[in-house]
């Protein structure tokens, strides 16, 4: 299997190219950010003009660039017949729209967090949402980053309202609260609550709890190194080859689905 990364030379896509090579994969090249002066961590990997030029010479292309490439990359990948690895989190519903119209075309798996670990969390955080009534057990998302992340809350943490919004049947975008402050009033009936805390290098901590009058369990998953997404994405490329057209995820990958 022939493996491009799009943004090769950013601190994901450094991993990537040990992670390609630790799995017996052939790495066919990346790309780097327009007028970057960065170029791949490996002097004897091609660096592509663009990456539709990369896709031609690829069986599927690992994307964690920045959420305002991700239509263009939509749009490029969708015809090129190479599959997707897509692990850009922070996108608009305009954007996650190109992605579901590329996977008409081609294999699409995309995650918040790449981390098997995390797959298994978003599983067992719907099973215990369907084991714990909404009206009496309140559903608190906690995460905390590193200090350079931009978004908040995180990809993952968001991933986590989703699975409880979903078990609960409701949506979270009429669930969600976030950022209380001053005289916020109380807590509104059913709320899926979010938290995020950012400072030094933390790679990513995200804790679900779920609390009672009687009682409180929480569900937490630590990353301490960033590879753990690299692995976890070439994984998914190679599970990715030979499969039909279509949006995956890595509860797919895991066989959790």
């Amino acid at each position: 299997m022939r493996i491009g990364i799009a943004g090769i030379a950013g601190r994901v896509g450094r991993l990537l190219v040990q992670e390609v090579g630790l799995a017996g994969a052939e790495l066919s090249g990346g790309t780097v950010r327009p007028g970057s002066t960065v170029r791949s961590p490996d002097p004897d990997v091609f660096v592509f003009k663009d990456l539709a030029a990369l896709a031609a010479q690829s069986d599927v292309v690992i994307d964690f660039t920045h959420f305002d490439t991700v239509a263009v990359h939509a749009d490029t990948l969708s015809g090129s017949g190479t599959s997707w690895i897509l692990g850009t989190t922070g996108l608009s519903p305009q954007t996650q729209a190109s992605v579901e119209r590329a996977a008409r075309h081609i294999p699409i798996v995309q995650a918040a967090n790449f981390s098997p670990g995390v797959a298994l969390v978003l599983d067992l955080a719907r099973r215990m949402t369907l084991a714990l009534p909404a009206e009496v057990y309140d559903a608190e998302i906690l995460e905390m980053h590193h200090r350079q992340k931009v978004d908040a809350p995180s990809g993952t943490a968001l991933a986590l309202g989703h699975v409880v919004a979903g078990a609960r049947g409701v949506r979270l975008d009429d669930m969600r609260e976030s950022g209380r402050d001053g005289h916020a009033g109380p807590r509104g009936p059913g709320a899926i609550g979010f938290a995020a805390l950012r400072g030094g290098q933390i790679v990513g901590e995200h804790t679900l709890i779920f609390t009672s009058g009687s009682e409180q369990l929480a569900l937490t998953h630590r990353a301490f190194d960033r590879a753990v997404f690299a692995a976890g994405a070439v994984r998914a490329a190679l599970w990715a080859e030979g499969r039909s057209p279509g949006l995956y995820g890595m509860e797919d990958v895991l066989g959790l689905r």
